[in-house]
């Protein structure tokens, strides 16, 4: 196959592909050993290093995904208003919960944030961000919940190795605080998507004195 024959169609696949390609799936697709598929990404990537390119290629969830370049990110926004539905406070805080706790059943999420979460799992169940990961040995043989790789790619996250370091403070209902390690540039980037910015509403009221289980179910 001519090199820059092969580069065409494997352009082509990330486009068409609704999903982060592996370098074993491009390789059976366009018939090369998975060492030459890797180099073929490889001579690609840079092409699109390029500073007038307008798409990138990005690592995510275990595969390759072509993208827009941040730098327009303000002009694809303004393209696509208005903005597809987001999550709410209330699943992010969930979310975020199951991320770093994971695998995690529903009690234990609801101990943590002083809430029922109800309304919350099932917002995150639809949106594919997090999946039934088996049932825990303890009684009544409850579910635990666990992040998918739609998770990594709504959040462009390469792998959760990648999510910024966060303490969660039992002490009080809904509380999780990104320690210092977490100043990096790139890891606020990701927080700011995972957590509440300044602005937004506060955590539900918490569950009463004498750990009473949680009353109140979110919206």
């Amino acid at each position: 196959m001519i090199w820059n024959h092969g580069k065409m169609i494997l352009e082509a696949l990330l486009l068409a592909s609704p999903e982060p390609l592996t370098i074993k799936r491009i390789a059976e697709v366009i018939g090369l050993d998975e060492k030459d598929a890797a180099l073929l990404m490889a001579d690609l990537q840079k092409d699109y290093e390029a500073p007038h390119r307008g798409l990138a290629i990005r690592e995510l969830a275990g595969g390759y995904v072509l993208t827009t370049r941040p730098e327009a990110a303000e002009y694809v926004e303004r393209l696509l208003q208005p903005r597809s539905r987001g999550l709410s406070h209330a699943a992010l805080e969930t979310l975020a919960i199951i991320a770093y706790r994971q695998p995690i059943t529903k009690a234990e999420i609801e101990s943590v944030r002083g809430v029922k979460v109800d309304s919350a799992l099932e917002t995150l169940l639809e949106r594919r961000l997090i999946a039934d990961q088996g049932r825990k040995d303890a009684p009544g043989r409850p579910i635990l919940y666990g992040t998918t790789p739609e998770f990594l790619r709504y959040f462009g996250l390469k792998e959760l190795s990648d999510l910024p370091p966060v303490e969660i403070d039992t002490s009080e209902a809904g509380l999780i605080v990104p320690t210092g390690a977490a100043a990096e540039e790139g890891e606020r980037d990701v927080q700011a998507s995972l957590f509440a910015e300044e602005g937004q509403p506060a955590p539900e009221e918490a569950a009463g004195e004498g750990g009473e289980p949680p009353q109140q179910e979110e919206g």
